[in-house]
């Protein structure tokens, strides 16, 4: 009797494989918009270093700390208070926006393209947290607040890098920096609300619940009530998302967790009575392409103005910030913890999965996109002031160290990623290849039973 066949071999996932073609042409705009969103935060933040430790300083720290508001409703705040609570509350929105469109209907509805991103954005916070924490651990408890600072990734700053050094950093690598930058947005306000908010105030977070469910409610019939007019359900919904942003702002939790709320609370596809997926974009995604040039031109350069400006003191004063423990976690973990998290966490992925890199990339590929991951910013500015308070010794220390630690890590990526540029540029050449003339360039026609098989598009 003859031997059966031997079975196929099992088939190895492909790390870092090539996207959906929509999905590329979605993060390419979204770059595009953050890459000039990075310009406008560099300019503001060399502003307000300039202004910061010039004879402008005391001009520009009235200013920052001028209150306005309306104190019954504990709004009485300073402007750089506003930008903290207020404009960020915007990024975060957008942040919320974007990582539900991938996971519901982007390429991360799938283990095989999610288990990457999602698993190097958590080893890229644990890693860099217990860097800090061993480093600062000697120092008393009130610099251990400071554990949470250099864990999140700056996707404008990153990109803007990217920008400035000409790379033709391939879409898959590009992709998976954005998606693990959102992730690790995410994991920070839930930091954020966990561990930096306080005098909870239970009844005024309940009644956030109300503005919020009235807000998700309408958000999901707004194709029945407002056909296509994305301005007609914005003039609805905005007056409720204000609502439940003063009222979690009141109830202790920072405010910014009200803006990742309101981004889950919004649909990513269509109804069936609105036309269902097929019927073009539902609201998450016409949110997402109104209010992003907001966040990335506006909100985020504005916030990074109030909140960079930090009095150095020449070298001296640089030189005491700089040695601070706080200081030495902060840029030990952006440049060195960052990266070895990221890594770690990809390779155990591909180990345990029986994974593999794409043919058309190397190991060389990831170190240089985890070191960029290492540029830290706006995020980590608002973690310091939760952690130290705004203009405290140890909070000027962090701010310093956290422009330092990400000059390092881009500057270390950026040796990296140009050393692979001539590789990378052969295959921007196969991505734009179209021999067919069919409009999809021929890399992205993928085979069918290929993605079936690992659970792709």
């Amino acid at each position: 009797m003859p031997k059966p066949p031997p079975l196929p071999p099992t088939p190895r996932l492909n790390v870092f494989r090539r996207s959906s073609y929509p999905e590329y042409l979605h993060v390419s705009t979204i770059l595009r918009k953050e890459t000039v969103g990075g310009a406008l935060l560099l300019v503001a933040t060399v502003l307000a270093l300039i202004l910061a430790n010039t004879g402008a300083s005391d001009f520009y720290f009235s200013v920052r700390d001028f209150k306005i508001g309306y104190e019954p409703w504990h709004l009485n705040l300073s402007l750089g208070a506003w930008a903290a609570d207020g404009l960020l509350a915007i990024f975060f929105f957008i942040a919320g926006l974007e990582l539900k469109r991938e996971f519901v209907a982007g390429d991360l509805r799938t283990f095989s393209r999610a288990v990457v991103p999602v698993a190097a954005a958590v080893g890229g916070v644990i890693v860099p947290a217990v860097i800090f924490t061993a480093i600062a651990f000697s120092s008393g408890p009130e610099m251990l607040r400071g554990w949470a600072i250099p864990t999140a990734t700056d996707i404008a700053f990153a990109v803007a890098v990217l920008a400035v050094i000409g790379s033709k950093l391939p879409s898959a690598l590009r992709i998976f920096l954005l998606t693990l930058a959102v992730v690790d947005d995410l994991l920070a306000i839930a930091i954020i609300a966990f561990f930096y908010s306080g005098d909870l105030q239970p009844v005024l977070l309940l009644l956030a619940i109300v503005p919020l469910g009235l807000f998700a409610f309408l958000a999901r019939k707004y194709s029945y009530l407002f056909g296509t007019t994305t301005w007609a359900a914005g003039a609805v919904l905005l007056p409720l998302g204000i609502a439940t942003w003063v009222l979690v702002h009141g109830s202790g939790i920072h405010a910014t967790v009200a803006g990742v709320l309101l981004g889950f609370a919004v649909p990513v596809l269509r109804s069936r009575r609105g036309g269902g997926p097929d019927a073009g974009p539902g609201l998450a995604q016409n949110l997402e392409h109104r209010m992003r040039p907001l966040s990335a031109g506006f909100a985020v350069p504005v916030f990074a103005f109030f909140s960079a400006g930090v009095t150095i003191g020449g070298v001296s004063g640089l030189t005491t910030a700089l040695t601070d423990p706080v200081a030495i976690g902060i840029v030990v973990a952006l440049v060195v913890g960052k990266p070895a998290g990221i890594m770690l966490a990809t390779w155990l992925v591909t180990k345990t999965t029986r994974g593999a890199l794409d043919p058309d990339l190397a190991w060389v590929d990831v170190i240089g996109v985890a070191m960029l991951a290492g540029v830290g910013f706006t995020v980590s500015l608002l973690i310091s002031e939760l952690a130290f308070g705004q203009g405290s010794p140890h909070d000027d220390h962090a701010k310093v160290a956290i422009l330092t630690g990400s000059l390092l890590a881009a500057l270390l990526a950026t040796v990296v990623l140009r050393s692979r540029n001539r590789h990378y540029g052969r295959i921007a050449d196969k991505e734009a290849l179209d021999a067919d003339n069919d409009g999809v360039p021929d890399v992205f026609e993928t085979d069918p039973a290929r993605d079936e098989r690992f659970g792709g598009h």
